[in-house]
């Protein structure tokens, strides 16, 4: 076996395990019974337990995508730049890392990492990666390389034979590679959902086409498939260990890695567990630390998980070892079997299409800003759900005195969650933020860049329960860029983006700081010296 779970610091209750051996879950699960979650999921869940066969069945893409990569080699093609959102995108990040090779992902709508990755378009393939095919970031990332490719100079047939799609069968996306004469198509299985897809052709073209060693990726994961009908595998016992902290009232997991070769592994894990658990006001926050000694992992509310290493002590803490493969595949197992002792549903999102609404009515001319109370330095300052009251707007330390009332917000249980819609190649400061804020409070702090985050936490911010406050950070963008065939740009969409956001966290009566910063060089340094 490939994996080793470890728990240090808690137990877990027999009315906890006892049932899931009783109603032989773990045997159940490998025979995709839809029922483990109840009648009203079984419809959903019926449909969506295809990523259990993942690791033997994508075999079959390995020589596949040799075959591609070699090809686009062949063609001075050797920079892969990926186009996808969410489970589309974090799996391949993830995995590249791990195998040390290069990967270009855009899942932004910030004009300027965009056009960072409109460069060096002489050796580029584009892998476009979507189930629906209608998620509106990656359409918009299509549509910029297109007209990029064109005004470079590439005809019709050579634009084509830049773009590798992944997709859905039948989806509008599959539609679009057919019509633009896509290199290659990859329709992956349908009873796969998002972010269960990492050993799906979502996980794997992209990771192959940049030089991954898929087929070893695999391997692993087989080699743990092979044990989950046991009722003690090491995927049920990371699900128990999940749900029991849960019910004892450590309702936040926070996520470390503790080996340099799965670096990145919690921002994939974060929308696994968020998205799979929190709804119906219930759920378990997936907190990313940049190290498990960083602030924030051993509060009596949460549960730090060490991937890849041990945990450290004192506090309640698991540490995960084994392969990345194995890796993807026990985390995936011990969600659902968190989600079963919950009490959900771990295959909807039904809080997700909320902000996506809010968005298109902002591009229609709704949700605009209103206008700034204060501008202080580089710095615009909005506030919703009171979070200003109190506050001195007049203030030579008003920045201060707003971030000290954002903290003070943050009721017994909650939690903080900074929502950065910048540039995450350029803007280091602002995700040093996460570990400058936890510092201060007693509370979990969070940390997710816009849009991203809409396809990741954002279904935990509204489903989950209503104990969240909210810093959000946007800034002026000094070189747009137009979204082809949209009447609409970048700038405009990223805003429309935080706007609806931001809207959707107010109607539920949620406290958001919005910092605009007017130039965000200077305002990320004027946040940095409010906080010390």
């Amino acid at each position: 076996m490939t994996l080793a779970v470890t728990r240090y610091g808690f137990d877990v209750p027999d009315d906890v395990r006892i049932p899931l051996t009783d109603d032989n879950v773990a045997l159940r699960l490998v025979q995709k019974d839809a029922t483990l979650w109840g009648p009203d999921a079984e419809t959903e869940a019926s449909i969506r337990l295809g990523w259990l066969d993942l690791p033997a069945t994508s075999r079959a893409l390995v020589r596949r995508l040799t075959d591609l990569r070699a090809e686009l080699v062949a063609e001075n093609l050797d920079r892969v730049v990926l186009c996808g959102m969410g489970g589309s995108s974090l799996a391949p990040e993830v995995i590249c890392r791990a195998g040390g090779v290069s990967l270009t992902v855009v899942d932004t709508t910030d004009a300027g990492q965009i056009a960072a990755a409109l460069a060096d378009l002489d050796r580029t393939v584009v892998v476009v990666s979507s189930k629906s095919g209608a998620t509106v970031e990656t359409d918009s990332h299509r549509r910029a390389f297109l007209t990029a490719f064109a005004a470079a100079g590439l005809d019709e047939k050579e634009i084509g034979s830049r773009f590798v799609v992944v997709t859905d069968p039948g989806s509008s996306l599959a539609e679009a590679a057919t019509a633009m004469g896509a290199r290659a198509v990859f329709q992956a299985d349908p009873t796969v959902g998002g972010r269960y897809s990492a050993l799906s052709a979502f996980g794997l073209v992209p990771s192959a086409l940049a030089g991954a060693d898929i087929g070893a990726l695999l391997e692993d994961a087989e080699a743990l498939a092979e044990h989950l009908a046991a009722a003690d595998n090491p995927a049920m016992e990371l699900g128990v260990a999940l749900g029991a902290a849960f019910r004892g009232g450590r309702d936040k997991l926070a996520l470390a890695d503790g080996d340099t070769a799965l670096q990145g592994f919690g921002h994939w894990a974060e929308q696994l567990i968020a998205e799979s658990t929190g709804k119906q006001g219930r759920g378990i926050l997936p907190v990313v630390l940049e190290s498990a000694q960083a602030p924030g992992g051993l509060t009596d509310d949460v549960l730090l998980a060490v991937v890849g290493g041990d945990a450290p002590g004192p506090g309640a803490s698991i540490g995960v070892t084994g392969p990345l493969g194995a890796q993807f595949l026990a985390w995936e197992y011990a969600t659902v079997v968190a989600c079963r002792i919950l009490g959900v549903n771990p295959f909807d999102q039904p809080d997700v299409t909320e902000s996506k609404a809010n968005t298109t009515a902002a591009l229609d001319g709704g949700l605009r800003p209103a206008r700034p109370p204060a501008t202080l330095g580089a710095i615009e300052v909005h506030g919703s759900g009171g979070i200003l009251d109190g506050v001195d707007l007049r203030s030579g330390d008003a920045l201060t005195q707003a971030l000290e009332a954002l903290l003070a917000a943050i009721p017994p249980r909650g939690y903080l969650a900074v929502l950065a819609f910048l540039d995450s190649d350029d803007d280091a400061a602002a995700g040093a933020l996460r570990a400058a804020l936890a510092a201060r409070t007693e509370h979990p702090v969070t940390f997710g860049w816009g849009p991203r985050y809409l396809h990741s936490t954002g279904q935990y911010h509204k489903g989950g329960p209503q104990v969240g406050v909210f810093l959000q950070l946007t800034g002026v963008v000094e070189d747009d860029l137009p979204v082809p065939g949209r009447p609409y740009t970048f700038a405009t969409l990223q805003e429309a983006q935080a706007a609806g956001d931001r809207t959707a966290l107010a109607d539920r009566q949620r406290p958001v700081l919005h910092l605009h910063l007017t130039d965000r060089a200077a305002g990320l340094e004027q946040l940095r010296k409010a906080l010390t």
